[in-house]
Formats: C-alpha cells, sequence, structure tokens
C-alpha cells in the first residue's frame, strides 16, 4: 500500500445498471473519476434486491471493470439505496441541556440525532437518515446553525428516511460477499441532488426528479435544507414494457427503440415516419410508425410525471412561502428521453432543466460520466469523499497495466454483437447509420476514449 490518498468508491445498485465509480479530488476541489465499471443488473427489481446471486454477480463484474480500468484495487464502498419501501417522515424533538451557561456544541446535536434514531418504528422498519431541518433554542426559532449559541432547551425539526429492514441487509449481504465493505449507506435521490444541484437551487427552492429504470425518485430542497422525499415505483422500465406490449415486439428491440426514436412529444413527429424492425427467425419485419410509438411513451410519463407532481403539491408547493423558485430538474437516464423537459414544464407549470452532473467534476472527464445516466454514482462518490475514507489503493505498476487489454477487445465483440443482432432500419428517417450505437454501447466507453474512436471507426466500415 502507498501512501494514504482519500479515494472514495461510490456503488449504485439501480435496477437497469450496476455502477461502481472510483474517484478523488484534485488540487482544484473537483472530482476526478480514475475509473468506472457498468454492470448489467440482473437481480434487481423497482430498486429492491429479489436475487441475491445474481446482484451478486453483477456487483463483482461492476467493481472488477471499475478495477481494471484504474489500476486501484477497491476495499469498501458507499452505496445507494432507493425501492418503494422508502418514505420519509418529519419529526420534531428536543433535549434540556444540564448546563445553559455552555455554549452548544455538536455533542448536543449528535445527543439530539441520537434520541430520533432511537424512535419506534412500525414492525421490520429501520431509519436510513436523520436529516436536521431547523433549530429552535429557548423558544427562538428559525436557527439554522445553533453551535457556540447559549440555551437550556435545544428543539430541532428533522426530516427522517425510513426504509425496510430486510431492504437494507440485503444490500448489504450483497456487497459483504462480493468481498468488499460498506462504508455507508446513502439515499440515492440525496445522493443525485449533492451532484447535479447548486446551492443557490437548494436556497431558492428545487424538486429534483431522477428518473431512473425501476423508480424515479423525488427530493424536495427549500432554504437550503431537505424538506421532502418520495420513491415512486415507475422508471424507464415500464416505458419499454409499454412499448414492448404496444407493438408486439422483444424487449430489446422496445429499448433500442425508446432510446433511438422515442420521444415524450407526439406532435413532433409526422405521420409517415416509420421505422422498420427485423422480425424474429425469419419473420416478416415489422413496421412501426413513430407517431405511435410516441403516444405510448407520452401516456406513461405523464402517468409518472402526475405523480411526482402529487408529491409536490403534498409538500405544500402552492403554498406561497413554500413556492420552489428554481422550479425542476430532472436527472437519471429517463431525462434523455427527447422532448421531457417540455413535457414536464407543461404538465407542472415549472421551470425545468436537465441535470448533469459536471458542475462537481474535473474538466478532462470524458463527456460519458457527465451524463445524467451517472448523476447518483458521481454524488455516492461525493459522499464517500466527506467521509474522508481511503476505499481504494493503487496496485503495483505491474499488475495494473497488463489487464485493461483483453476488456477492449471484449468491448469490440460486444458492439458487433449489439449492432448485429439489433439493425433497426429506418425508411424514413435516415438518421440511424449515424446514430448505430446503443446508449449502452456509448456508456461504456468513459476510459477508453482512445481505443473506442478506432472500434468506432471499424463498426462504421462494418455497418
Amino acid at each position: 500500500m502507498e501512501n494514504r490518498e482519500n479515494i472514495a468508491v461510490g456503488l449504485d445498485i439501480g435496477t437497469t445498471k450496476i455502477v461502481a465509480m472510483i474517484g478523488r479530488k484534485n488540487e482544484y476541489g473537483k472530482l476526478e473519476i480514475l475509473g468506472l465499471g457498468k454492470a448489467k443488473s440482473l437481480g434487481v427489481a423497482r430498486g429492491v434486491v429479489n436475487n441475491i446471486t445474481q446482484t451478486i454477480q453483477s456487483i463483482q463484474q461492476a467493481v472488477l471493470e471499475a478495477e481494471e480500468n484504474s489500476g486501484y484495487k477497491i476495499n469498501d464502498v458507499v452505496v445507494g439505496i432507493a425501492g418503494q419501501h422508502i418514505r420519509s417522515i418529519q419529526h420534531t424533538d428536543y433535549i434540556s441541556r444540564s448546563n445553559p451557561e455552555e455554549v452548544i456544541s455538536g455533542k448536543d446535536i449528535q445527543l439530539l440525532i441520537d434520541q430520533v434514531n432511537k424512535l419506534a418504528m412500525l414492525p421490520g422498519e429501520e431509519i436510513i437518515h436523520v436529516l436536521p431541518q431547523e433549530f429552535k433554542i429557548d423558544g427562538q426559532s428559525e436557527i439554522k446553525e445553533p453551535i457556540g449559541m447559549y440555551g437550556g432547551r435545544l428543539e430541532a425539526s428533522f426530516h427522517v428516511v425510513v426504509g425496510q429492514a430486510s431492504s437494507i441487509r440485503n444490500v448489504g449481504r450483497c456487497i459483504q460477499t462480493s468481498g468488499i465493505e460498506l462504508s455507508g449507506l446513502t439515499l440515492e435521490p440525496l445522493a443525485s441532488a449533492d451532484a447535479v444541484l447548486s446551492q443557490e437551487e437548494k436556497e431558492a427552492g428545487v424538486a429534483l426528479i431522477d428518473i431512473g429504470g425501476g423508480t424515479t425518485d423525488l427530493a424536495i430542497f427549500k432554504d437550503g435544507i431537505i424538506r421532502h422525499t418520495a420513491v415512486i415505483p415507475f422508471g424507464g422500465n415500464v416505458i419499454t414494457d409499454d412499448i414492448k406490449e404496444g407493438c408486439s415486439i422483444i424487449e430489446k428491440q422496445a429499448e433500442l427503440l425508446k432510446v433511438k426514436f422515442g420521444s415524450a412529444w407526439p406532435g413532433e413527429n409526422k405521420d409517415n415516419e416509420i421505422v422498420s424492425i427485423p422480425g424474429l427467425r425469419g419473420r416478416e419485419p415489422k413496421e412501426i410508425s413513430l407517431k405511435n410509438l410516441s403516444k405510448i411513451i407520452h401516456a406513461r410519463v405523464v402517468e409518472i410525471i402526475e405523480q411526482v407532481f402529487t408529491e409536490i403539491k403534498a409538500y405544500g408547493h402552492e403554498d406561497p412561502r413554500k413556492k420552489l423558485i428554481a422550479g425542476i430538474v430532472l436527472t437519471g437516464g429517463g431525462a434523455q428521453l427527447q422532448h421531457i423537459k417540455q413535457l414536464v414544464e407543461y404538465i407542472t407549470g415549472m421551470d425545468t432543466r436537465i441535470g448533469y452532473p459536471n458542475e462537481h467534476l474535473a474538466g478532462n472527464s470524458s463527456e460519458d460520466i457527465s451524463s445524467p445516466l451517472f448523476a447518483t454514482a458521481v454524488g455516492l462518490v461525493m459522499n464517500s469523499i466527506e467521509n474522508n475514507t481511503q476505499s481504494a489503493y493503487k496496485l503495483e505498476v505491474s499488475q495494473a497495466i497488463p489487464q485493461p487489454k483483453p476488456i477492449v477487445r471484449q468491448v469490440v465483440e460486444e458492439k458487433q454483437q449489439v449492432f448485429n443482432e439489433e439493425v433497426i432500419e429506418e425508411k424514413v428517417v435516415s438518421k440511424v447509420e449515424k446514430e448505430a450505437e446503443t446508449t449502452e454501447g456509448r456508456i461504456r466507453r468513459s476510459f477508453f476514449d482512445k481505443y473506442v474512436d478506432k472500434i468506432k471507426e471499424f463498426l462504421d466500415n462494418a455497418e
């Protein structure tokens, strides 16, 4: 092991993908990503582990890939937790201090937090986060920072995030069985918020909507404080399922259609725009109208956004004092859907932008990492850095250098396979040949830029 450096590792266990990300702070305080590993998530449904063996395999694959393209060995990780079992409650608690003549210190606040952690929960539930919001000292309210002040009675309102104990333990077991330690648990919308929101937005009032594969996570901030969190058990996968059913095609083709030609706004497509899908095992190709495709996507996205908007209204957005001035920030893989920003603005009447985690990333980071897809993973690495852990250490040079080569070959083979299996011909919109790269293919290349340009050339020629 070499001299101690603060290397942080985040592990995002999602419904569609598992991402392991290794990073550190550079001299400018920005996040430098050293390695990224991504694996298809097989044992997770709607953010909850439902197959331990498959989840362990996916975690090991993502961790191995991150280690191989960074030259670091991972010891422990900060993990994101989501799923439909997550709920949040507001709670107020207080302590009476034995000596009001002493100033309030971090110990007093910790005492108050520990007291809240002992709250009786429903059977099978466990507290994940206790987040102080505002403090009251001897009746004086709206105090944001009580440390250094005098007072006898210290009171605080808390945002308490609660989850199912069994789900949390299953995640812990998957990680330990994968041969790594669990150094921390973070609610995924909070990690995404760290990565894509600015402090000004949190002060003004903002709702972060993270549209993942299995769940849509919501985090609301106002006056710089977390006010509300919710997990809605729908995400990009239900859109893919609807396309699969509505167009009578297989899941792989439905996902490819959604990513390449999908739009959340049906009016954007002309009636004569048609995509031809190869038939299975010599069957006739299927012709699918892009307008119909957009209608299927639109119906499901509207449903998801309306549920999120119900949560925003439940927080009290319509009260002038609670108004979210900075509007909505969309992130996660679902935020890449065409025209989703316009649709969200239309449904909610709130200003909307797409959230990219590039504000915290070093200038030389690859374009892929600053995609909304990796917002949660970037937030988890930032969380791990705050914990000041040494989550990975550098391998010997002789070990680290030769390993990436076989991985590159593997990527070439996989990419070839994707395009041999899933050629989608378009009759009217002629952009397929230029766009013949799937989202999944694009993401994998983060740390092999120079190799991948060659691979791309090779694939273009093959096309």
